[in-house]
């Protein structure tokens, strides 16, 4: 008999037909709660005095943590929505967060749902990128970090909110009490700031942490702003409701089990303004009273945690963490030796596509199965998933949720439905479901984002797929042209417009080379105007000098005498990645000492971009070269 409780899933998913069995019983009849604030008040009432939140400054004090309960975290939850509310955020009000990974950073996001809507803003960005959303998101306070040494959160968040004209006030968390020295979290005088700075612990304080003073939030109601598909030039805001964070942490759940149990432990390593962090290694464990460990204020790439990664899984017997195959490739690094870390179940991989050959040597070196998802913030966080109880198929992105629509469908040149695609049919990935966001809170970014069928709305993710005969989905190429560099989105256009106002430049594209840490790094090509000139480390110089996201420095310029261009005069992309494909076999080839008789790269229906090779003698070393490589290659 299925179940109809909200987290008693029955039997695992192992395949298709048990997500289509699961349907059976209407969603409506699940009892999903309506809210987030109200997933983590039964969470907490599962295991009130278990651990809920460990963290750990630095990476050398990992075995002694600061710890909440489960009851402690909802109780500081609370107290931080109440102080919200008395600031003067309501329902529709935006509070901003620039923040690293702190529990504080959970408070707010939680908190901030709860009273208003949370706005995760990205710290690495600049203050020109933080100022541009503040404005477009409209928030009307700011939570971010206190002055810091060896940090510039702050300089950057004052600069910022100078030019924000809703801004009401600035709430500080300092991190002065994980160092041991709880006086120092003081009010602060700072001259030249227009609004009231405030500490958010002294506000929090005097709140009531067994309720909220105001009444909970509706399942409709919008709880968050997260950015997506790049964040400068017009900064796409995606708007998400409570119910569609709700949805897909239960729907995720039902793959799970019960890895995500009361006193099992997950490592959160991720950044907390991505939807990753926020729901995979925090609303789904602590639905379940699961306990979070959450590693350094700058996640994994703070000092030391990943050379002691296996030591901190041995000392919590942790059992699942999520991670980008950027994180794979370090943990890769680092020799499991004696460390026991048999309690891990599943390591996550979602955000860019895992090279084959990582994925079978990580396995292979740690035992550590990996299983491979997709999600995106415009579905809340998780569409699909390969089965951890069922065939995990390398370089699928496995099954969809339960009550989550997902197809491969074929469109027109103007971008409408005209059908599903057949089995192995490449066409465009869409998604309709609860999990399904609002929409941009841009009007203009909306535009071609839907797909009208049969009556219902679906997302149009602007990914290519095909789906195969068991219902499993492989992503074949990306038709949206976003450049992923270690799990972090890159929009191409920000790198072309930094070099398009150089006298000598007609055209430019950037695309993503493929690269063995990063996934992929941004490249740019250049087509110069009729009798001038520049050369490479010019124009190089140029771009880096007007891009203020350091992660969208393109590694190299590479001029052509003509881009190359559509039947209707764009400029063909796929084309310039065949390029970067062709010049790393080529590099890699080199490396290795193997000759190269031919080599090709097409566009591969199934496939995707992917290289054909002949060499000249046994061609394993370069097999396994390649195979650390997102992209597919086959040898003749």
């Amino acid at each position: 008999m299925l179940a109809t409780t909200p987290y008693d899933f029955g039997r695992p998913i192992v395949a298709l037909r048990d997500v289509e069995a699961f349907e059976q019983v209407p969603l409506s009849e699940r009892g999903l709660p309506g809210s987030t604030y109200e997933v983590l008040a039964r969470g907490a009432a599962i295991a009130p005095d278990q651990p809920a939140l460990s963290f750990f400054l630095r990476a050398d004090d990992f075995r002694d943590p600061f710890v909440w309960t489960h009851a402690e975290l909802l109780a500081d939850i609370t107290r931080t929505a109440n102080a919200f509310r008395r600031l003067g955020i309501g329902r529709n009000d935006v509070v901003a967060f620039v923040l690293p990974n702190l529990p504080e950073t959970h408070f707010v996001i939680w908190g901030g749902e709860a009273a208003g809507i949370a706005f995760a803003i990205n710290p690495l960005l600049e203050a020109e990128q933080i100022s541009e959303l503040l404005v477009t998101g409209k928030a009307k306070w700011l939570v971010t970090l206190a002055p810091f040494p060896g940090t510039d959160i702050w300089q950057k968040a004052i600069k910022a909110a100078a030019n924000a004209p809703d801004l009401q006030g600035i709430l500080t968390v300092s991190l002065a009490p994980y160092l041991g020295n709880s006086a120092a979290d003081v009010p602060q005088v700072f001259d030249g700031v227009a609004v009231p700075v405030l500490s958010l612990r002294q506000e929090t304080a005097g709140e009531p942490g067994d309720r909220l003073t105001f009444a909970t939030p509706k399942a409709e109601d919008t709880s968050s702003y997260l950015c997506t598909g790049g964040t400068t030039g017009l900064p796409k805001i995606a708007a998400r409701t409570h119910f569609s964070e709700v949805f897909d942490a239960w729907s995720s759940r039902s793959f799970i089990g019960d890895a995500f149990a009361p006193g099992r432990t997950i490592f959160c390593g991720l950044p907390l303004f991505h939807v990753n962090g926020q729901l995979v290694t925090g609303l789904v464990p602590w639905a379940q009273g699961a306990h979070v460990v959450m590693g350094t204020h700058q996640g994994y790439r703070g000092e030391g945690i990943i050379s002691s990664f296996w030591e901190i899984v041995e000392h919590y017997r942790i059992v699942a963490f999520s991670g980008v195959p950027t994180v794979y490739s370090a943990l890769l690094q680092v020799p499991v030796g004696g460390r026991d870390i048999s309690s891990i179940r599943y390591g996550f991989c979602g955000a860019a596509p895992m090279p084959v050959e990582l994925f079978r040597n990580f396995e292979k070196a740690t035992g550590v199965r990996i299983l491979e998802a997709y999600g995106l913030t415009e579905g809340a966080c998780v569409s699909s998933v390969n089965p951890p109880e069922g065939e995990r198929r390398i370089g699928s992105i496995g099954l969809r949720l339960p009550y989550q629509k997902m197809a491969v469908v074929r469109l027109d040149d103007s971008g409408d439905f005209t059908g599903f695609a057949g089995t192995e049919e490449v066409g465009v990935l869409a998604i309709h479901g609860p999990n399904v966001f609002a929409g941009y809170i841009n009007p203009e970014h909306n535009k071609g984002l839907w797909l009208e069928i049969d009556g219902d709305r679906w997302l149009n993710t602007g990914d290519l797929a095909r789906q195969d005969t068991d219902g499993y989905f492989w992503l074949t190429g990306r038709k949206k042209e976003l450049i992923i560099r270690a799990g972090h989105n890159i929009d191409p256009k920000l790198i072309e417009n930094a070099v398009q106002d150089h006298p000598a430049v007609q055209l430019a594209a950037a695309v993503g080379r493929p690269d063995v840490r990063a996934g992929e790094l941004p490249v740019l090509y250049v087509q110069l105007k009729p009798e001038t000139t520049a050369s490479e480390a010019d124009l190089l110089a140029h771009a880096v000098g007007r891009i203020p996201e350091r992660a969208a420095h393109p590694k190299s310029v590479r001029i052509l005498a003509a881009l190359p261009i559509t039947s209707i005069g764009k400029i063909f992309k796929p084309a310039l990645s065949m390029l970067e494909i062709e010049d790393v076999v080529r590099k890699e080839a080199a490396s290795v000492g193997v000759k190269l008789e031919s080599l090709s790269v097409v566009q591969d229906a199934r496939l995707g971009l992917l290289a054909t090779i002949a060499t000249e003698g046994d061609p394993r070393l370069l097999r396994e070269k390649l195979g650390r490589y997102a992209f597919k290659a086959q040898f003749l």
